[in-house]
C-alpha cells in the first residue's frame, strides 16, 4: 500500500514525552498513535462510538496489533498517520496504518490493528453494527 491509496490522515507533532534518550519515539507510543488515528477516522465519519456502547451494548476487543518500525521518528517532527479499514468481516475490522513525515511519501512505520465486535460483558463475538459497516464501506469506496 502507498500513501496515495489512503484517504484519511491524522496529523500530529511528536512531543518530548514520547521520545527516548536517543531522541526517537519510544516504541510503545506507535500503538497510541494508531489508536488516536483510528478514533479520529471514526470522528471524521461522524460515527458515535460511545452510542454504540451505550445504546447497543457493543464494544470492540483488540485481538491483534503489529508495528513495523521502518525509519526513526524524532522529537518535534510533524507526522501524518494514515488509516484504512482494510478488511470488514462479519464481526471484525482490520485496520491498516502507515506513518509518514508531513508532506513526504516515505513510510516510517506501518502496522495492523484487528478489532472484534462483542456484546459488552460476554467476551463473545457479535456481528458488526450495520450502520458502521455502511459508513466505513461508503467512505472507503467513494
Amino acid at each position: 500500500m502507498k500513501k496515495e491509496d489512503i484517504k484519511f490522515f491524522y496529523e500530529l507533532r511528536v512531543r518530548y514525552a514520547e521520545v527516548d534518550s536517543q531522541g526517537i519515539v519510544f516504541n510503545a507510543h506507535y500503538l497510541t498513535y494508531f489508536d488516536t488515528a483510528i478514533t479520529e477516522y471514526m470522528r471524521n465519519l461522524d460515527y458515535d462510538y460511545r452510542t454504540m456502547i451505550s445504546d447497543k451494548g457493543l464494544d470492540f476487543h483488540l485481538v491483534k496489533s503489529t508495528v513495523e518500525y521502518l525509519k526513526p521518528i524524532g522529537f518535534d517532527e510533524l507526522i501524518e498517520i494514515g488509516v484504512t479499514a482494510n478488511k470488514i468481516g462479519r464481526s471484525s475490522l482490520t485496520w491498516t496504518l502507515m506513518i509518514f513525515r508531513k508532506a513526504s511519501t516515505e513510510c516510517l512505520a506501518k502496522g495492523e490493528i484487528v478489532w472484534v465486535c462483542s456484546k459488552v460483558g460476554t467476551n463473545k463475538s457479535h456481528l458488526l453494527p450495520e450502520n458502521l459497516v455502511y459508513v466505513i464501506s461508503a467512505y472507503e469506496n467513494s
